[in-house]
Protein backbone atom coordinates (compact mmCIF):
# COMPACT_ATOMS: atom_id res chain seq x y z
CA UNK A 1 0.00 0.00 0.00
CA UNK A 2 1.28 3.65 -1.08
CA UNK A 3 1.96 5.80 1.58
CA UNK A 4 -0.67 8.54 1.38
CA UNK A 5 -1.20 11.87 3.31
CA UNK A 6 -3.38 14.47 3.96
CA UNK A 7 -2.36 18.07 2.86
CA UNK A 8 -3.76 21.01 3.85
CA UNK A 9 -3.44 23.17 0.43
CA UNK A 10 -5.56 20.96 -1.59
CA UNK A 11 -7.57 19.73 1.58
CA UNK A 12 -7.34 15.37 0.40
CA UNK A 13 -5.21 12.89 0.86
CA UNK A 14 -2.96 12.44 -1.70
CA UNK A 15 -0.69 9.44 -2.48
CA UNK A 16 3.03 10.38 -1.49
CA UNK A 17 5.46 11.10 -4.63
CA UNK A 18 9.22 12.56 -3.69
CA UNK A 19 10.14 14.84 -5.84
CA UNK A 20 13.43 13.13 -6.09
CA UNK A 21 13.26 9.58 -5.52
CA UNK A 22 14.36 7.68 -2.41
CA UNK A 23 14.95 11.23 -0.85
CA UNK A 24 13.07 13.55 1.44
CA UNK A 25 13.05 17.05 2.20
CA UNK A 26 11.03 17.84 5.36
CA UNK A 27 10.89 21.70 7.14
CA UNK A 28 9.26 22.03 9.75
CA UNK A 29 9.18 25.40 11.94
CA UNK A 30 10.99 25.48 14.61
CA UNK A 31 10.48 26.89 18.48
CA UNK A 32 10.59 31.06 18.99
CA UNK A 33 13.06 30.99 21.95
CA UNK A 34 11.55 33.87 24.22
CA UNK A 35 10.50 31.51 27.07
CA UNK A 36 10.09 27.86 28.06
CA UNK A 37 8.42 25.67 25.87
CA UNK A 38 4.78 24.54 27.16
CA UNK A 39 2.61 21.43 26.24
CA UNK A 40 0.65 23.08 22.70
CA UNK A 41 4.28 22.94 21.64
CA UNK A 42 4.81 19.42 22.27
CA UNK A 43 2.44 17.76 19.99
CA UNK A 44 3.89 19.21 16.41
CA UNK A 45 7.68 18.13 17.63
CA UNK A 46 6.82 14.83 18.87
CA UNK A 47 4.29 14.69 15.50
CA UNK A 48 6.69 15.07 12.77
CA UNK A 49 9.19 13.49 14.96
CA UNK A 50 7.51 9.92 14.24
CA UNK A 51 6.91 11.11 10.75
CA UNK A 52 10.59 11.44 10.40
CA UNK A 53 11.38 7.89 11.73
CA UNK A 54 8.86 6.54 9.30
CA UNK A 55 9.46 8.02 6.62
CA UNK A 56 13.29 6.93 7.24
CA UNK A 57 11.51 3.43 8.00
CA UNK A 58 10.29 3.31 4.42
CA UNK A 59 13.69 3.93 3.12
CA UNK A 60 13.37 7.29 2.14
CA UNK A 61 17.20 9.56 3.02
CA UNK A 62 14.99 12.04 5.08
CA UNK A 63 16.85 15.75 5.16
CA UNK A 64 14.52 16.89 8.51
CA UNK A 65 15.18 20.87 8.58
CA UNK A 66 13.75 22.39 11.74
CA UNK A 67 14.53 26.18 12.51
CA UNK A 68 15.34 28.27 15.36
CA UNK A 69 13.18 31.18 15.49
CA UNK A 70 16.25 33.79 17.51
CA UNK A 71 14.82 37.20 15.80
CA UNK A 72 12.37 38.71 13.97
CA UNK A 73 9.42 41.30 13.72
CA UNK A 74 6.15 39.28 14.69
CA UNK A 75 2.88 39.60 13.22
CA UNK A 76 0.51 37.67 14.11
CA UNK A 77 -3.44 37.79 13.45
CA UNK A 78 -5.47 40.63 15.66
CA UNK A 79 -2.47 41.29 18.16
CA UNK A 80 0.12 44.12 17.82
CA UNK A 81 3.28 43.67 16.23
CA UNK A 82 6.48 42.67 18.30
CA UNK A 83 10.28 41.75 18.94
CA UNK A 84 9.60 38.97 21.54
CA UNK A 85 12.85 37.97 22.11
CA UNK A 86 13.83 42.02 22.73
CA UNK A 87 11.16 42.08 24.67
CA UNK A 88 11.90 39.33 27.13
CA UNK A 89 15.57 40.33 27.01
CA UNK A 90 14.58 43.21 28.89
CA UNK A 91 12.19 41.56 31.66
CA UNK A 92 14.90 39.30 32.20
CA UNK A 93 17.67 41.59 32.38
CA UNK A 94 19.71 39.38 29.47
CA UNK A 95 21.97 40.65 26.53
CA UNK A 96 18.95 38.85 23.66
CA UNK A 97 21.51 36.15 23.03
CA UNK A 98 21.82 34.76 26.63
CA UNK A 99 18.09 34.77 26.21
CA UNK A 100 18.29 32.74 22.89
CA UNK A 101 20.93 30.40 24.59
CA UNK A 102 19.16 29.75 28.17
CA UNK A 103 15.13 28.74 26.04
CA UNK A 104 17.09 26.64 23.21
CA UNK A 105 18.67 24.71 25.71
CA UNK A 106 15.62 24.54 27.92
CA UNK A 107 13.85 23.75 23.89
CA UNK A 108 16.75 20.81 23.48
CA UNK A 109 16.83 19.43 26.82
CA UNK A 110 12.60 18.90 26.25
CA UNK A 111 12.90 17.27 23.12
CA UNK A 112 15.47 15.05 24.70
CA UNK A 113 13.09 14.39 27.26
CA UNK A 114 10.60 12.86 24.80
CA UNK A 115 13.29 11.17 22.70
CA UNK A 116 13.07 12.97 19.66
CA UNK A 117 15.34 12.15 16.98
CA UNK A 118 17.50 15.72 16.28
CA UNK A 119 16.36 17.30 13.19
CA UNK A 120 19.21 17.27 10.39
CA UNK A 121 19.87 20.57 10.24
CA UNK A 122 18.62 23.20 12.37
CA UNK A 123 19.30 26.27 11.39
CA UNK A 124 18.86 29.86 13.57
CA UNK A 125 17.35 32.84 12.18
CA UNK A 126 20.21 35.32 13.10
CA UNK A 127 22.57 33.41 11.42
CA UNK A 128 21.09 33.82 7.69
CA UNK A 129 20.76 37.13 7.57
CA UNK A 130 22.17 37.09 4.53
CA UNK A 131 20.08 35.12 2.84
CA UNK A 132 17.23 37.06 4.16
CA UNK A 133 18.39 40.20 2.91
CA UNK A 134 18.55 38.24 -0.22
CA UNK A 135 15.54 37.07 -0.55
CA UNK A 136 13.90 40.64 0.10
CA UNK A 137 15.80 42.13 -2.82
CA UNK A 138 14.66 39.09 -5.26
CA UNK A 139 11.37 40.51 -3.88
CA UNK A 140 11.43 43.97 -4.31
CA UNK A 141 13.23 43.63 -8.06
CA UNK A 142 9.67 41.46 -8.88
CA UNK A 143 7.90 44.21 -7.47
CA UNK A 144 6.07 42.59 -5.11
CA UNK A 145 7.93 44.88 -2.40
CA UNK A 146 8.27 48.40 -1.18
CA UNK A 147 10.76 50.58 0.97
CA UNK A 148 9.07 52.89 3.31
CA UNK A 149 11.26 54.84 6.25
CA UNK A 150 14.37 52.38 5.94
CA UNK A 151 11.47 49.23 6.35
CA UNK A 152 10.04 47.08 3.85
CA UNK A 153 6.80 45.80 2.92
CA UNK A 154 5.25 43.07 1.15
CA UNK A 155 2.60 44.16 -1.27
CA UNK A 156 0.07 41.42 -0.33
CA UNK A 157 -3.33 43.11 -2.40
CA UNK A 158 -1.20 43.34 -5.41
CA UNK A 159 0.04 39.25 -4.96
CA UNK A 160 -3.31 38.69 -4.31
CA UNK A 161 -4.50 40.42 -7.19
CA UNK A 162 -2.65 37.27 -9.70
CA UNK A 163 -1.95 34.61 -6.57
CA UNK A 164 -4.31 32.39 -4.79
CA UNK A 165 -3.35 33.79 -1.40
CA UNK A 166 -5.64 32.49 1.28
CA UNK A 167 -5.98 28.53 0.04
CA UNK A 168 -4.19 27.08 2.28
CA UNK A 169 -5.63 28.60 5.59
CA UNK A 170 -8.98 29.52 3.75
CA UNK A 171 -9.00 32.88 3.74
CA UNK A 172 -10.56 35.00 1.53
CA UNK A 173 -8.48 38.24 0.51
CA UNK A 174 -11.23 40.81 0.42
CA UNK A 175 -12.73 39.80 4.05
CA UNK A 176 -9.16 39.76 5.02
CA UNK A 177 -8.84 43.40 4.06
CA UNK A 178 -12.37 44.85 5.95
CA UNK A 179 -11.17 42.30 9.02
CA UNK A 180 -7.93 43.25 9.65
CA UNK A 181 -7.73 45.49 13.01
CA UNK A 182 -6.12 48.84 12.86
CA UNK A 183 -3.49 48.31 14.96
CA UNK A 184 -0.37 50.53 16.14
CA UNK A 185 2.64 50.91 13.55
CA UNK A 186 0.71 50.75 10.30
CA UNK A 187 0.14 53.95 9.34
CA UNK A 188 3.23 53.63 6.84
CA UNK A 189 2.06 50.21 4.84
CA UNK A 190 -0.24 50.98 1.74
CA UNK A 191 -2.36 48.75 3.16
CA UNK A 192 -3.03 46.72 6.78
CA UNK A 193 -3.11 43.40 5.36
CA UNK A 194 0.66 43.73 4.01
CA UNK A 195 3.45 42.08 6.38
CA UNK A 196 6.77 43.27 7.12
CA UNK A 197 10.00 41.94 5.38
CA UNK A 198 12.44 44.21 7.43
CA UNK A 199 11.41 46.55 10.02
CA UNK A 200 13.76 49.50 10.49
CA UNK A 201 15.93 49.71 13.95
CA UNK A 202 14.64 51.96 16.77
CA UNK A 203 17.68 53.70 18.70
CA UNK A 204 17.16 51.55 21.22
CA UNK A 205 16.45 48.40 19.73
CA UNK A 206 19.61 45.69 20.60
CA UNK A 207 19.05 43.15 17.80
CA UNK A 208 19.88 45.05 14.91
CA UNK A 209 21.78 44.23 11.54
CA UNK A 210 23.37 46.59 8.29
CA UNK A 211 20.88 46.12 5.61
CA UNK A 212 20.34 48.03 1.87
CA UNK A 213 17.24 50.06 3.87
CA UNK A 214 19.39 51.00 6.84
CA UNK A 215 20.02 48.94 9.61
CA UNK A 216 17.41 46.81 11.33
CA UNK A 217 15.95 43.30 11.59
CA UNK A 218 13.92 40.38 9.46
CA UNK A 219 10.17 39.93 9.55
CA UNK A 220 9.11 36.57 11.30
CA UNK A 221 7.92 35.33 8.12
CA UNK A 222 11.16 35.52 5.52
CA UNK A 223 13.19 33.69 7.73
CA UNK A 224 11.58 30.60 7.15
CA UNK A 225 11.16 30.87 3.22
CA UNK A 226 15.39 31.89 3.02
CA UNK A 227 16.42 29.04 5.38
CA UNK A 228 14.01 25.84 3.95
CA UNK A 229 15.26 27.84 0.38
CA UNK A 230 18.89 27.20 1.60
CA UNK A 231 18.71 23.89 2.55
CA UNK A 232 15.98 22.04 0.29
CA UNK A 233 15.80 24.40 -2.60
CA UNK A 234 13.28 25.92 -4.33
CA UNK A 235 10.75 23.51 -3.82
CA UNK A 236 10.57 20.41 -1.53
CA UNK A 237 8.53 18.04 -0.24
CA UNK A 238 7.06 18.35 3.08
CA UNK A 239 6.48 21.66 4.80
CA UNK A 240 5.33 20.67 8.40
CA UNK A 241 3.97 22.52 11.41
CA UNK A 242 0.84 23.64 13.95
CA UNK A 243 -2.37 24.40 12.44
CA UNK A 244 -2.46 27.91 13.94
CA UNK A 245 0.80 28.60 11.55
CA UNK A 246 -1.03 28.14 8.36
CA UNK A 247 -2.49 32.10 8.72
CA UNK A 248 -0.30 34.59 8.65
CA UNK A 249 2.64 32.80 9.03
CA UNK A 250 2.44 29.70 5.95
CA UNK A 251 0.66 31.98 3.90
CA UNK A 252 3.26 34.19 3.52
CA UNK A 253 6.03 32.19 3.31
CA UNK A 254 4.12 30.91 0.26
CA UNK A 255 3.69 34.31 -1.36
CA UNK A 256 7.57 35.20 -0.46
CA UNK A 257 8.74 32.11 -2.11
CA UNK A 258 6.42 32.23 -5.34
CA UNK A 259 7.75 35.71 -5.92
CA UNK A 260 11.49 35.04 -5.69
CA UNK A 261 11.53 31.37 -6.74
CA UNK A 262 8.73 31.66 -9.48
CA UNK A 263 7.23 28.57 -7.38
CA UNK A 264 5.42 27.26 -4.34
CA UNK A 265 7.62 26.16 -1.71
CA UNK A 266 5.98 23.05 -0.76
CA UNK A 267 4.23 19.82 -2.48
CA UNK A 268 3.22 18.88 0.60
CA UNK A 269 1.59 20.65 3.48
CA UNK A 270 0.68 19.06 6.89
CA UNK A 271 -0.37 20.38 9.96
CA UNK A 272 -1.04 18.84 13.41
CA UNK A 273 -4.20 19.90 15.26
CA UNK A 274 -4.13 21.84 18.73
CA UNK A 275 -4.21 20.61 22.14
CA UNK A 276 -7.00 22.40 24.43
CA UNK A 277 -7.00 22.09 28.17
CA UNK A 278 -10.33 21.38 29.43
CA UNK A 279 -11.86 22.21 26.48
CA UNK A 280 -10.50 25.23 26.01
CA UNK A 281 -7.34 26.84 24.01
CA UNK A 282 -4.23 27.04 25.67
CA UNK A 283 -3.19 30.78 26.43
CA UNK A 284 -1.92 33.47 28.42
CA UNK A 285 -5.47 34.84 28.93
CA UNK A 286 -6.84 31.84 29.70
CA UNK A 287 -3.91 30.93 32.97
CA UNK A 288 -3.88 27.31 31.34
CA UNK A 289 -0.40 27.08 29.78
CA UNK A 290 1.07 24.40 30.95
CA UNK A 291 5.45 24.61 31.33
CA UNK A 292 7.29 21.28 30.25
CA UNK A 293 9.20 21.55 33.30
CA UNK A 294 6.08 21.86 35.11
CA UNK A 295 4.47 18.33 33.44
CA UNK A 296 7.15 16.54 34.75
CA UNK A 297 7.28 17.90 37.95
CA UNK A 298 3.81 18.15 38.56
CA UNK A 299 4.09 22.12 40.60
CA UNK A 300 1.11 23.56 38.11
CA UNK A 301 -2.44 23.85 39.98
CA UNK A 302 -3.92 21.81 36.54
CA UNK A 303 -1.99 18.89 37.47
CA UNK A 304 -2.54 16.63 40.05
CA UNK A 305 0.65 14.70 39.67
CA UNK A 306 3.78 14.96 37.47
CA UNK A 307 4.11 13.12 34.24
CA UNK A 308 6.81 11.34 32.37
CA UNK A 309 7.67 12.61 29.28
CA UNK A 310 7.07 8.97 27.48
CA UNK A 311 3.62 9.41 29.24
CA UNK A 312 2.95 12.55 26.95
CA UNK A 313 4.59 11.79 24.27
CA UNK A 314 2.22 8.23 24.15
CA UNK A 315 -0.80 10.56 25.18
CA UNK A 316 -0.41 12.16 22.04
CA UNK A 317 0.38 8.79 19.89
CA UNK A 318 -3.11 7.77 20.82
CA UNK A 319 -4.93 10.52 18.55
CA UNK A 320 -4.54 11.31 15.31
CA UNK A 321 -2.34 14.32 14.67
CA UNK A 322 -5.03 15.61 12.65
CA UNK A 323 -7.76 15.07 16.01
CA UNK A 324 -7.75 17.76 18.49
CA UNK A 325 -6.39 16.75 21.69
CA UNK A 326 -8.15 17.81 24.99
CA UNK A 327 -5.83 17.43 27.61
CA UNK A 328 -6.96 16.99 31.49
CA UNK A 329 -4.84 15.00 34.57
CA UNK A 330 -7.73 12.61 33.83
CA UNK A 331 -6.37 11.91 30.39
CA UNK A 332 -2.95 11.83 31.33
CA UNK A 333 -3.52 9.38 33.96
CA UNK A 334 -5.53 6.82 31.61
CA UNK A 335 -2.76 7.27 28.92
CA UNK A 336 0.01 6.18 32.09
CA UNK A 337 -1.81 3.07 32.97
CA UNK A 338 -2.30 1.96 29.24
CA UNK A 339 1.24 2.65 28.27
CA UNK A 340 2.25 0.82 32.04
CA UNK A 341 0.22 -1.98 30.04
CA UNK A 342 0.87 -2.26 27.07
CA UNK A 343 4.94 -1.80 27.81
CA UNK A 344 5.10 -4.82 30.17
CA UNK A 345 2.89 -6.80 27.48
CA UNK A 346 5.87 -5.74 25.23
CA UNK A 347 8.82 -6.95 27.77
CA UNK A 348 6.77 -10.10 27.94
CA UNK A 349 6.85 -10.39 24.32
CA UNK A 350 10.45 -10.14 23.93
CA UNK A 351 11.45 -13.09 26.36
CA UNK A 352 8.92 -15.79 24.85
CA UNK A 353 10.26 -18.82 23.48
CA UNK A 354 10.11 -18.98 19.74
CA UNK A 355 8.69 -22.50 18.64
CA UNK A 356 9.47 -24.49 15.65
CA UNK A 357 5.70 -25.59 14.70
CA UNK A 358 5.32 -24.70 11.10
CA UNK A 359 1.35 -24.80 11.75
CA UNK A 360 -0.43 -23.11 14.32
CA UNK A 361 -3.01 -25.17 16.48
CA UNK A 362 -5.16 -22.36 16.03
CA UNK A 363 -6.23 -21.15 12.61
CA UNK A 364 -8.20 -18.42 13.74
CA UNK A 365 -6.32 -16.80 16.22
CA UNK A 366 -3.14 -17.31 13.60
CA UNK A 367 -5.16 -15.44 11.09
CA UNK A 368 -6.10 -12.62 13.48
CA UNK A 369 -2.90 -12.01 14.89
CA UNK A 370 -1.42 -11.86 11.07
CA UNK A 371 -4.00 -8.90 10.60
CA UNK A 372 -3.33 -6.88 13.17
CA UNK A 373 0.32 -6.82 12.80
CA UNK A 374 0.22 -6.28 8.84
CA UNK A 375 -2.17 -3.37 9.69
CA UNK A 376 0.14 -1.77 11.24
CA UNK A 377 2.03 -0.69 8.44
CA UNK A 378 -1.60 -0.22 6.46
CA UNK A 379 -2.75 2.02 9.04
CA UNK A 380 0.59 4.21 9.43
CA UNK A 381 0.55 4.69 5.32
CA UNK A 382 -2.93 5.43 5.84
CA UNK A 383 -1.85 9.39 6.71
CA UNK A 384 -0.11 8.26 9.84
CA UNK A 385 -2.36 6.63 11.82
CA UNK A 386 -0.71 6.59 14.80
CA UNK A 387 -4.03 5.62 17.29
CA UNK A 388 -5.14 2.76 15.37
CA UNK A 389 -1.61 0.48 15.51
CA UNK A 390 -1.83 1.11 19.05
CA UNK A 391 -5.51 -0.31 19.13
CA UNK A 392 -3.87 -3.32 17.35
CA UNK A 393 -1.36 -3.52 20.06
CA UNK A 394 -4.29 -3.92 22.88
CA UNK A 395 -5.60 -6.18 20.97
CA UNK A 396 -2.72 -8.49 20.66
CA UNK A 397 -1.47 -7.60 24.42
CA UNK A 398 -3.99 -10.34 25.79
CA UNK A 399 -2.51 -12.50 23.22
CA UNK A 400 0.92 -12.26 24.41
CA UNK A 401 -0.20 -12.37 28.36
CA UNK A 402 -1.90 -15.65 27.38
CA UNK A 403 0.66 -17.26 26.11
CA UNK A 404 3.13 -16.06 29.13
CA UNK A 405 0.76 -17.60 31.75
CA UNK A 406 0.04 -21.06 29.78
CA UNK A 407 -3.54 -19.87 29.18
CA UNK A 408 -2.95 -19.73 25.08
CA UNK A 409 -0.41 -22.80 24.26
CA UNK A 410 2.64 -21.88 22.39
CA UNK A 411 1.98 -23.90 19.62
CA UNK A 412 -1.45 -22.07 18.98
CA UNK A 413 0.75 -19.86 16.56
CA UNK A 414 3.49 -20.71 14.23
CA UNK A 415 7.05 -19.78 15.22
CA UNK A 416 7.70 -17.12 12.13
CA UNK A 417 4.11 -15.43 13.40
CA UNK A 418 5.63 -15.33 16.92
CA UNK A 419 8.71 -13.83 15.38
CA UNK A 420 7.26 -10.89 13.54
CA UNK A 421 5.29 -9.88 15.95
CA UNK A 422 8.37 -9.61 18.23
CA UNK A 423 9.74 -7.57 15.44
CA UNK A 424 6.85 -5.73 14.11
CA UNK A 425 6.66 -4.23 18.09
CA UNK A 426 10.06 -3.48 18.26
CA UNK A 427 9.84 -1.58 15.08
CA UNK A 428 7.13 0.50 16.39
CA UNK A 429 7.26 0.93 19.71
CA UNK A 430 10.77 1.90 19.79
CA UNK A 431 11.92 2.65 16.00
CA UNK A 432 8.97 4.69 15.07
CA UNK A 433 6.71 5.67 17.86
CA UNK A 434 10.09 6.41 19.73
CA UNK A 435 8.75 4.70 23.38
CA UNK A 436 11.42 4.25 25.58
CA UNK A 437 11.77 2.32 29.15
CA UNK A 438 9.57 4.79 31.47
CA UNK A 439 11.42 5.15 35.17
CA UNK A 440 8.68 6.08 37.28
CA UNK A 441 9.11 7.64 40.75
CA UNK A 442 5.70 5.94 41.43
CA UNK A 443 7.87 2.55 41.47
CA UNK A 444 7.87 0.91 44.54
CA UNK A 445 10.89 -1.08 44.37
CA UNK A 446 12.98 2.26 42.82
CA UNK A 447 11.45 4.38 45.51
CA UNK A 448 12.94 1.53 48.01
CA UNK A 449 16.31 1.16 46.49
CA UNK A 450 16.49 5.35 46.64
CA UNK A 451 16.09 5.84 50.00
CA UNK A 452 18.22 3.10 50.89
CA UNK A 453 21.13 5.56 48.59
CA UNK A 454 20.17 8.17 50.12
CA UNK A 455 19.63 7.29 53.81
CA UNK A 456 23.61 6.29 52.91
CA UNK A 457 24.66 9.22 51.61
CA UNK A 458 23.28 11.31 54.50
CA UNK A 459 25.36 9.03 56.94
CA UNK A 460 28.45 9.37 54.96
CA UNK A 461 28.36 12.75 54.86
CA UNK A 462 27.13 12.97 58.69
CA UNK A 463 30.80 10.92 59.13
CA UNK A 464 32.53 13.57 56.93
CA UNK A 465 33.03 10.45 54.62
CA UNK A 466 32.43 12.99 51.32
CA UNK A 467 34.50 10.45 48.70
CA UNK A 468 31.37 7.98 49.62
CA UNK A 469 28.83 10.59 49.55
CA UNK A 470 30.23 11.96 46.09
CA UNK A 471 30.83 8.22 44.91
CA UNK A 472 27.17 7.47 45.43
CA UNK A 473 25.87 11.03 43.75
CA UNK A 474 28.33 10.62 40.67
CA UNK A 475 27.02 7.23 40.07
CA UNK A 476 23.76 8.18 40.13
CA UNK A 477 24.61 10.76 37.69
CA UNK A 478 26.00 8.56 35.09
CA UNK A 479 22.69 6.53 35.52
CA UNK A 480 21.00 9.08 34.83
CA UNK A 481 19.16 10.14 38.19
CA UNK A 482 19.81 13.15 39.65
CA UNK A 483 20.24 13.74 43.81
CA UNK A 484 19.61 17.34 44.99
CA UNK A 485 20.63 18.43 48.74
CA UNK A 486 17.23 20.59 50.41
CA UNK A 487 17.66 23.26 52.26
CA UNK A 488 15.90 22.46 54.95
CA UNK A 489 18.69 19.13 55.18
CA UNK A 490 16.95 16.47 53.10
CA UNK A 491 17.46 15.32 49.75
CA UNK A 492 14.93 14.51 46.87
CA UNK A 493 15.97 12.58 43.80
CA UNK A 494 14.72 12.75 39.60
CA UNK A 495 15.38 11.05 36.48
CA UNK A 496 17.46 12.51 33.92
CA UNK A 497 18.89 12.17 30.66
CA UNK A 498 22.14 14.18 29.86
CA UNK A 499 22.01 16.80 27.26
CA UNK A 500 24.76 16.43 24.87
CA UNK A 501 26.24 19.76 24.46
CA UNK A 502 29.83 21.06 22.34
CA UNK A 503 32.74 20.93 24.13
CA UNK A 504 34.18 24.44 25.15
CA UNK A 505 30.32 26.02 26.12
CA UNK A 506 29.12 27.66 29.30
CA UNK A 507 31.93 29.26 31.04
CA UNK A 508 30.97 31.22 34.23
CA UNK A 509 32.62 31.97 37.15
CA UNK A 510 31.30 30.91 41.10
CA UNK A 511 31.52 34.09 43.10
CA UNK A 512 31.95 32.39 46.30
CA UNK A 513 34.13 30.13 45.35
CA UNK A 514 36.52 31.88 42.89
CA UNK A 515 35.66 28.68 40.80
CA UNK A 516 35.13 29.38 36.61
CA UNK A 517 33.28 25.91 35.10
CA UNK A 518 33.56 24.79 31.50
CA UNK A 519 31.59 22.05 30.25
CA UNK A 520 33.84 19.93 28.43
CA UNK A 521 32.14 16.51 27.21
CA UNK A 522 28.95 15.30 26.95
CA UNK A 523 27.29 17.60 28.75
CA UNK A 524 27.53 16.87 32.30
CA UNK A 525 31.79 16.95 32.95
CA UNK A 526 32.54 20.12 34.29
CA UNK A 527 36.10 21.30 35.11
CA UNK A 528 36.98 23.81 38.21
CA UNK A 529 39.44 26.17 37.52
CA UNK A 530 40.78 28.04 40.33
CA UNK A 531 41.45 31.92 40.27
CA UNK A 532 44.88 33.14 41.15
CA UNK A 533 43.45 36.60 42.07
CA UNK A 534 47.00 38.34 41.87
CA UNK A 535 47.20 37.40 38.31
CA UNK A 536 43.49 37.48 37.87
CA UNK A 537 43.64 34.29 35.27
CA UNK A 538 43.21 31.01 35.88
CA UNK A 539 46.57 29.49 36.06
CA UNK A 540 45.84 25.57 36.90
CA UNK A 541 43.08 22.76 37.30
CA UNK A 542 42.14 21.55 40.80
CA UNK A 543 38.57 19.84 40.63
CA UNK A 544 36.93 17.44 38.54
CA UNK A 545 33.37 16.51 38.71
CA UNK A 546 30.36 15.65 36.91
CA UNK A 547 27.22 18.04 37.05
CA UNK A 548 23.68 17.55 35.55
CA UNK A 549 24.04 20.55 32.42
CA UNK A 550 20.40 21.33 32.52
CA UNK A 551 21.21 23.86 35.85
CA UNK A 552 22.96 25.44 33.86
CA UNK A 553 19.85 26.96 31.90
CA UNK A 554 19.18 28.82 35.80
CA UNK A 555 22.39 29.18 37.22
CA UNK A 556 21.56 31.70 39.92
CA UNK A 557 19.44 29.01 41.48
CA UNK A 558 20.37 25.52 40.68
CA UNK A 559 24.38 25.16 40.05
CA UNK A 560 25.47 23.41 43.33
CA UNK A 561 27.69 25.77 45.62
CA UNK A 562 26.50 28.57 43.48
CA UNK A 563 25.61 32.33 44.89
CA UNK A 564 26.04 35.25 42.83
CA UNK A 565 27.62 33.84 39.33
CA UNK A 566 29.82 35.89 37.44
CA UNK A 567 30.49 35.76 33.91
CA UNK A 568 34.09 34.88 32.42
CA UNK A 569 34.26 36.28 28.51
CA UNK A 570 37.37 35.99 26.27
CA UNK A 571 38.75 39.08 24.59
CA UNK A 572 38.07 42.86 25.40
CA UNK A 573 34.60 44.80 26.76
CA UNK A 574 32.14 44.54 24.37
CA UNK A 575 28.94 46.38 23.60
CA UNK A 576 26.71 47.72 26.21
CA UNK A 577 26.01 44.53 28.12
CA UNK A 578 28.78 44.14 30.30
CA UNK A 579 28.60 44.55 33.55
CA UNK A 580 31.58 45.89 36.07
CA UNK A 581 31.89 42.18 37.65
CA UNK A 582 32.52 40.48 34.43
CA UNK A 583 36.05 38.89 34.08
CA UNK A 584 37.90 39.07 30.86
CA UNK A 585 40.82 36.57 30.15
CA UNK A 586 42.58 35.81 26.59
CA UNK A 587 41.75 32.65 25.52
CA UNK A 588 45.26 31.32 25.01
CA UNK A 589 45.09 32.05 28.78
CA UNK A 590 42.44 29.72 29.19
CA UNK A 591 43.23 27.30 26.71
CA UNK A 592 46.70 27.00 28.75
CA UNK A 593 44.88 25.78 31.88
CA UNK A 594 42.51 23.94 30.19
CA UNK A 595 45.14 21.46 28.09
CA UNK A 596 47.27 21.25 31.38
CA UNK A 597 44.43 19.59 32.85
CA UNK A 598 43.95 17.07 30.07
CA UNK A 599 47.22 15.98 30.41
Amino acid sequence: MPLKVYNSYTRQKEVFHSITPGHVGMYVCGPTVSGESHLGHARPYITFDFIFRYLTYKGYKVRYVRNITDAGHFEEEGKEAEDKVGKKAILEKLEPMELVQKYTNLFHWAMMQFNCLEPSIEPTATGHIVEQINMIEKIIAEGYAYEVNDSVYFDLKKYAATHDYGKLSGRVMDELLETTRELDGQQEKRDKADFALWKSAAPEHIMRWKSPWGEGFPGWHIECSAMATKYLGAEFDIHGGGMDLQFPHHESEIAQSTICNHHAPAKYWIHNNMITINGKKMGKSYNNIIKLTEMFSGNHPLLSQAFTPMTVRFFILQSHYRSPVDFSSEALQASEKALKRLWEAYQVLKKLQVGTSEKGTDTALETKVLQWINEFDEFMDDDFSTAKILANMFELAPVINGIKDGHIPTNAITGSTLVLLQQQFKIYLEDIFGLAQIMSRNDGALQGVMQLLIDIRKESKAKKDYATSDKIRNQLTTLGIELKDEKDGGMSWQPFRPFKNKKGEFVFLNNATQRAYLIIENGIIICHFIKDKTKNKLPEVRVFEPINYFKTANIQELIRFEQKPKRVFFGEKHGPWHFSDDLYFTEQEFKTAFLDFLK
